[in-house]
Order: C-alpha cells, then structure tokens, then sequence
C-alpha cells in the first residue's frame, strides 16, 4: 500500500503537538483558556486536488468535536482530542472550513481559508484576418479560461519575440478566474508572414509555489497592398483569325506581389499567362488565339486579385477572317515571242489590284495579257489585295515570277574583253553570260587548249597572263567572245640585278644601280641611310661612301626595298689611339699589347723586337675582340724596340713602339714575416713589412681592434695582429701579421705552507711563481744536507715530508728564460717548543737571550699564540710578521732572505732583504 500523503504527515504531526500541549496543560486546566486549531489555517490547492486539514484542541476531555466544510471528504482519523480529515477534488476558488469542539459547555472554533488556482493550460489567441491591408488597424484577443486567481496572471501579447502589450491582473479578486487581454495594432508591410501569440504566467512564487507558463499556438499574419489603379492591358484592337498575338496586363503598387492571382480571357476562352513579379510590380503576359467562331466583337479581359480585393479592366476587339489573295499565270515559264495571261483574284468584300490596275468592283479578279521578250524573264507581278475592317484597311498581297526562255548573250559587263587582275590574293575569275536556262560558260586558250578555270576560288598567277576564247552555250544557242587577261605584280629586288653587298675601291669612279622585275614596270631609286637625296651618275669613291644605301622599286601594284650594303677597301694605316708607341706591362695582368691597324680588309698586324735584348723577339698581341679563351702573357715580357707591320691586299705601314714593365705590391715571408717577435723595454720600433713592386710600393700597419697608443718602449699590450697594406698604382697586397712581446722572468710569488703550528717530523711546501715569456725554468737551491726534498714536474713546488733540523736555512728560487734571471731567497729555521726567530750573521752565544727575549714575546702576544706564524714577504724589513699583523718583540732576531735579478750568464745582483719565518713546534 502507498505510504501517507505529506497532507496527512503534517495533520498528525499538528495533531501530536496538541496533544503534547494538552498533556503540559493538565495542570493548568483552571489558569489557560481552552482553544481550537486548525491547521494549515490558509491553503492554496491546485483545482482538482486533495488536502489533509487537522483540527485540534486543548480540551482535556471535550465532549464532541468535527471539522465542517462543504468540500468532499475521503477518509476521516480521529483521537481524543484531535480530528485529521482529507479533503478531494477541491474545485470551489475559495471555501473556509470550521473546527469546532464543545469543551466545558463551551463551544472552540478555528477558521480555515482555502483557495484554489488553475494552471493556464489553455492559452487561446483569436484567429487574425485571413488578409490585413497595410496601414489599418486589426484586433489581438487573447483568452486564459479559467486559470487562476486572476491576480496572479500576467498576459503578454507578442509579434515574433518582440512583446506589444503585457498586463498584470494583480488587484483582482481572489476568487477571479480567467482572464482576457485584447490589443489594436495597425498592420504594416514588414508584418506579412510575422507570427502573432500570446503567453500566459501564473506566478505563485509568493505563496511558496512555483511560476507557471503557457503560449498559444502562433498566428500568422498575412498583409497586403494594392493599388486603387486598374490594371494596364494591352491588347490588339484587330485579330485575324488563326492568328497569333501577344497580350499583356501589368500593375503597380501591390503587395506582396507574389501572392497576386491574374486572370486573364479573350470572350470564353481563358488564356495561360506568364506571370514575372519586380519588386511590388506585376507583368502577365499570354498569347491569344482566335477562333472562326469568335469572328466578330469580342472583350478581352485582365482581373488581378489580392487580399480578397479584385482590380479588372476590359478591352474590346475585333476579330475577322482575310483570306491571301491568288496569283495565276497561263505558263510561268514560255519561249521569247509568245502570249502569257496574269490573272489577280481574292474572296468576298475583297478588293484587287494587279501591277497596279485594279478590279471594277470588290470580289472580283483582274487579269494582264504580254508577248514575252528577254527583259521579261524574272518579271514579277503583284497582286495586292485590299479589306476594310472596323474603319481599318487591311492589306495583303502575293507575287509570282515569269521565266522567259533565249539564247546566250555575252556583254562586256559580265564578261569584260581585257581582264587586269592583282597576282597574289585568291580571286574567282568569272565570264558570265545571260540565257534562260542558264548557259554554261567555257573559256580556253586557242593556241595551247589550257583552260581558265571560271566561277572558282584560286590564287593569280603570273602563268594565267594571256588571250582566251570564251564559249556561251544553251538549248536556245550559242555565244563567242575572246578575252584578254593581264597579270599584275608587284616589284621585286632580286640578288642578280641589286646584290646585297657591293665592294668599292677608294680613288675609284662607280654608279650604283639596281635592277627590279614587276608588272608594270617599276621604277628604282637608291639613296644613303639617314640622307634624303637620290643617288645618281658616276661617284669618285672615298672612305664616306661605305655604309648601308635603301634601294625602292614603286610600280602600281606596290613597292619593294631593299639595303644595299657598300663597302669602301683601303690601305692600311696607324693611329696612335689604336697602337700607342709607348706600353707599359703590368707583371701578373697577363694583358697583351692592343695594336690595330685601320684597313679595309682589316689588316693583319705583327710586331717584333728590333734591338737589345728584345731583338727577334715576337710581342703577343691582343685580338680586336677578346673573349675568355685568348691567351694571356705568363712569363715574364722583356722590355724594348718593337716594330709593328699592318698588311692587307692594298698594301702594308710599319710603327716603332716602346715596351716597359711595371709590377703590382707584392709581400711574402722574406718581405714581411707573419709572425714577429719584439722584447719588452726596447726601444719602440715599426714592424720588420716590405713589398715589392715597380713603382715602389708604399707599406702601411695598423693593429686590428684597439689601435697601438704611441710608446717609446715596446709593452706587453703592443702584442696582437697588425694588417699591413702596400699600395702603389697597379694595386694593393694585404698581410696579417701576428706581434708577441717577451719579457724577462720575475719570481711574482715565494710562500711557505704551512703558516705555522708545525711540529718537528711535520710536512711543509714552497711554492714558486714566475712571470715570464717564453714561459721561465724554475730552480731551486737548498740548504746542504737536507734530505727527503721532492719537487713537482715543473720545479714550481718543493716539499719537505718529516722535517728535521737539517731543514732549517736559506732556500732559493730561480727564473731562467732567454732574456734573463731572477731568484728570490727564503729562510726557514726549524725550532723547539720555544718560539724564536734566527738573525742571519748574528753570533752563536746570544742563544739564551733570543730564548729569554722570545719567551717573553710569547707570553706578551695574545695573537701569535700557539705559534701561529706564516712566512710572510716583509719588502726591505727584517721583521717576522703575524698573521693577525703584529710585530716582531724588540728581543726577537729575524732571519733574512735576499732577493735579486741579474741577466743570463752573469753574477748574481743583490736585491733588497725579504724575511721569512717558519716555526716547527714539537709535541
């Protein structure tokens, strides 16, 4: 079985408070008022629905008690003091049940309120008009039956999505139910089509509800427009029967255009229009037809229709039958000299005209009577036929052609006795004759038999030039006519009579002339490119007549030219520009000496060495016009007294030319090493650069990068790379050359580790530091008899492992390169658990007062505690100096240390005393 409504859930759950209420007031019957409860007190139920009411009351004992309502019950629960009822199919909008019980001769009421509401299932829009014309108002009704309450609804009338008017019913009476929402909207043309609805809302939200919504169904508008005009027919005022013709009915200012219905008859007979739409425009067009029934008046008619509104219009037309009128002749063709009759007829109401007589009365024929002859033949005869119809003339007519049969005649028009025709272009060659029937036409030449072809397209020839017989033949007879035929052409300039290339000798006397062929005969000028004057008679030939002559044969068919080309020979000849008698010969150019000699035909040149060393000697020369395969000089070209000689057929010219050499920069290894060394403290100097060349190049250096500051003495940072240029007139030559600076050596560092805390049998380390280029070799020296000594692979450490008092004395350290010696000395004393300090030279005796001095030291100094010494470098001082940079007690003694430099090879320089001191404490 189903579990209990959620009504009956809160009825029990009232129904167990009041009991709890009534249980607390038990004892408290004689202080508290007795009371009735109704609960829920207020309700709001969907239509149709059920609802659990409880009714209540804190009676201890109440003698009767019920819950009156007018509403139908389900099931009824009851207890001692309580009453749980349902209540079903609430319809009533608004109904207050009663709870009620009799407590102490007392009656105890409680008031309930309950309403119900409706969904706006049904949202209903009114039907628009099925066609809206623009611009007038039409009504928006929309109905909500039933739902409800009233106040609670909002109506909103919408076009598309765009809302047009909404309300609110909120104010209306509870009870109300249903609503009604009607709006006016005028129609416009952006309205046809759009869809019209109505939504409903039924907001409950306030009672603890939800909101409801509903539309309608949409409604689609359908506006339009049309013109008050009637439609534009146009139509034929006459139609002939079994005709054809076009007819049109047009109208503007309609809307939608589209939706337009035409119709569109001649009398019964309704025609098929095409209809074209163009914007709010409308053309139908038809093709009417008459019928021999429709004879007669008749109305053609144009209706458009649109919206339930009609504009029509109505023309009215004639229709009537005219028969083509008859032509007739007794035989249409007939030999020359005979009688032929020409008869013109036509039908009722129909008057006739033949070549212009007409008939004595309509409905009847006319006829003409001629003896043929030949300017008969493809005569015509008209036949005009004339009818009146509705106060118009119609007019028809019908023609007919009369052959005459005679023999060939051959005129010059068609067939000309001389014939001039162009050679070149097709032509159809044509001899004509005039006959009935037609002649046939064959033209021969009467002394070869060859035959000219007639009346087909081919090309002239010269070989058609000549007299021909023409022959004109029929069944009616015979014609004979000779033609002559001339061939027409052009000039032509051939290689015979005018050649391409003419050769003239200076000092010699010529004419230039030029024949040319062509029909008729041409005529010939020649005249100089660029000139305007026409050559003519004898010329004295010079050099200024080479050159290039247009030669022109004109005749009346057209023109021909031609370039003559006239060359002028001569003998040979020198320029100083084309072989200069000076030459110079740049070593490595390879060039070869360009002498050229000026000659018709180009003359050939040689030229060989004279005297010196260059005697006999062949000079290479350059060819007027060099390409990469020419050879070049290689080898060297020795200098001297050239003689050139030019030869051609017309003679030959000798030249004395003057051979010198010349070289580019040039600098190598020998000239200008790459790599250059310079000493450090020398006096500054230019880098070791030459070149050679002719004339003698000029060597510029300049360090890449930072430029070298000006110095006196050479410096380390002098070292880097210079680019070196040699330039003279013939060139450059480039060299990059790389300058390292040496030094002599320098001992920069000489330490002792460790600084100190070591104890006899302890380990410790000289380490020596050189600065040197090329790169120094260190050596050392140790006190004699000191054993156990190791140095490292590049001398630059000494190690001492278990130091013993043997130990103790002066070490030192030496720099050797090419450039010199530098050594730098320390001493090292190895003592007891007492500090003290050895002074070198100092007598043997004083050993207890250094002890007692340095005793004392120890105990006065806090920081060089636990013999904490380092061998440290004191420059020109005798001092031991602590690591936390106290001084040495007045008592204590130093040991020195010299230092020096002196150059490779020679004695040993003393320098200023360095001390150093390392104290060995035992355990």
């Amino acid at each position: 079985m189903p579990g209990p409504s959620p009504g009956l859930c809160r009825a029990l759950l009232g129904l167990w408070a009041a009991l709890g209420l009534g249980f607390l007031g038990l004892s408290a019957v004689a202080q508290e008022p007795f009371w009735a409860d109704l609960q829920p007190r207020v309700a709001l139920v969907e239509r149709g629905g059920s609802l659990w009411l409880n009714c209540s009351t804190n009676c201890p004992r109440p003698e009767r008690g019920g819950l009156e309502t007018s509403l139908r019950r389900n099931g009824t629960q009851r207890g001692l003091r309580w009453l749980a009822r349902q209540l079903v199919d609430i319809r009533e909008p608004e109904t207050q049940p009663v709870c009620f019980f009799r407590c102490a001769r007392r009656t105890l009421q409680a008031r309930g309120l309950i309403r119900t509401f409706q969904r706006p299932d049904r949202v209903e829009l009114l039907p628009l008009p099925a066609w809206q014309p623009v611009g007038e108002n039409f009504t928006l009704s929309c109905r909500v039956p039933g739902a409800g309450p009233r106040g609670s609804l909002t109506l909103t009338l919408l076009r598309g999505a765009q809302e047009l008017i909404r309300r609110s019913f909120a104010g209306e009476p509870p009870r109300a139910r249903g609503a009604v929402l009607t709006a006016t909207v005028l129609a416009r043309r952006e309205d046809h089509g759009a869809n019209f609805s109505c939504r409903a809302e039924l907001d409950l939200r306030p009672h603890g509800l939800g909101l409801f919504e509903n539309s309608s169904a949409p409604r689609q508008l359908r506006t339009f427009a049309l013109s008050p005009d009637r439609p534009r027919l146009a139509a034929p005022r006459l139609l002939e029967v079994g005709s054809e013709r076009p007819v049109s009915c047009a109208l503007d200012e309609l809307f939608p255009a589209s939706e337009a219905w035409v119709y569109l008859a001649l009398g019964d007979q309704r025609l098929s229009p095409d209809i074209t739409f163009e914007g709010d425009a409308l053309m139908a067009t038809a093709t009417a037809t008459a019928s021999a029934e429709q004879e007669g008046a008749s109305q053609l008619v144009c209706n458009v229709t649109l919206g339930g509104e009609s504009r029509e219009t109505r023309e009215n037309v004639t229709i009537y039958s005219f028969p083509a009128p008859v032509l007739t002749l007794s035989e249409p063709t007939i030999p020359e000299g005979k009688v032929v009759t020409v008869t013109c007829s036509a039908g009722a109401r129909v008057l006739v005209t033949l070549d212009g007589i007409s008939a004595v009365v309509p409905g009847q024929p006319t006829q003409l009577q001629l003896n043929a002859t030949e300017d008969d033949d493809r005569r015509s005869f008209f036949c005009d036929a004339t009818l009146e119809v509705d106060g118009e003339t119609l007019s028809k007519n019908k023609s007919a052609e009369l052959r005459v049969l005679y023999a060939p005649r051959l005129d010059d028009s068609d067939c000309p006795r001389s014939w001039t025709w162009p050679e070149g272009p097709e032509q159809t060659l044509r001899c004509e004759a005039r006959g009935n029937p037609a002649p046939s036409v064959h033209c021969a030449r009467p002394d070869s038999g060859a035959v000219l072809a007639l009346g087909l397209l081919g090309p002239v020839t010269r070989a058609l030039a000549g007299t021909y017989r023409c022959t004109a033949a029929n069944v009616q007879g015979q014609a004979v006519k000779d033609v002559t035929l001339t061939v027409e052409y052009a000039p032509a300039l051939d290689s015979v009579g005018c050649p391409e290339h003419i050769t003239w000798l200076e000092g010699t006397e010529v004419s230039l002339s030029c024949v040319a062929h062509g029909v008729p005969p041409p005529s010939v000028s020649c005249v100089r490119s660029g000139e305007a004057r026409v050559l003519e008679g004898l010329l004295h030939v010079v050099r200024e007549h080479a050159g290039t002559y247009r030669c022109e044969a004109t005749n009346a068919r057209g023109s021909a030219a031609k370039n003559v080309a006239v060359t002028v020979e001569y003998g040979p000849s020198f320029e100083e520009l084309s072989c200069p008698s000076n030459w110079t010969w740049v070593e490595g150019s390879g060039q070869l000496f360009s002498c050229e000699g000026d000659g018709k035909p180009e003359p050939s040149v040689e030229c060989i060495g004279s005297e010196g060393t260059s005697e006999g000697m062949l000079l290479p020369l350059a060819p007027p016009d060099p390409s990469p395969r020419v050879p070049r000089i290689s080898s060297e070209l020795v200098p001297g007294i050239y003689v050139c000689n030019a030869t051609n057929r017309h003679g030959s010219v000798v030249k004395t030319v003057a051979v010198s050499t010349e070289s580019p920069p040039q600098m190598d290894e020998s000239t200008c090493p790459s790599h250059q060394t310079w000493l450090e403290g020398t006096e500054a100097a230019a880098l070791a650069c030459a070149a050679r060349g002719r004339p003698s190049p000029q060597v510029r250096c300049s360090r890449e990068g930072v430029p070298r500051p000006q110095r006196l003495r050479v410096s380390r940072e002098d070292a880097g790379t210079y680019r070196c240029l040699a330039t003279n007139t013939h060139g450059t030559d480039a060299r990059t050359v790389t300058v390292g600076v040496e030094y002599r050596p320098v001992v920069a560092e000489l330490a002792a580790s460790p600084p100190g805390g070591v104890r006899p049998g302890g380990n410790f380390t000289l380490t020596c530091r050189a600065e040197a280029w090329p790169p120094a070799q260190i050596s050392w020296r140790a006190p004699p008899g000191a054993p156990n000594i190791g140095l490292s692979s590049n001398n630059s450490t000494l190690s001492v492992a278990g130091a013993m008092g043997s130990h103790g004395g002066e070490y030192e350290c030496a720099a050797t390169n090419a450039h010199g010696r530098h050594a730098r000395r320390i001493t090292v004393r190895v003592a007891g658990p007492w500090l003290w300090v050895a002074v070198g030279g100092a007598a043997g005796g004083a050993a207890l007062l250094a002890a007692g001095a340095g005793l004392a030291f120890y105990v006065q100094s806090t920081a060089c505690k636990k013999g904490e010494y380092n061998v440290q470098e004191a420059e020109s001082s005798g001092e031991a100096v602590c690591l936390n940079g106290a001084g040495g007690g007045a008592g204590g003694s130093t040991a020195a240390a010299e230092g020096g430099t002196e150059a490779a090879g020679t004695a040993e320089a003393q320098a200023g005393g360095e001390v150093f001191a390392i104290q060995l404490t035992s355990a």
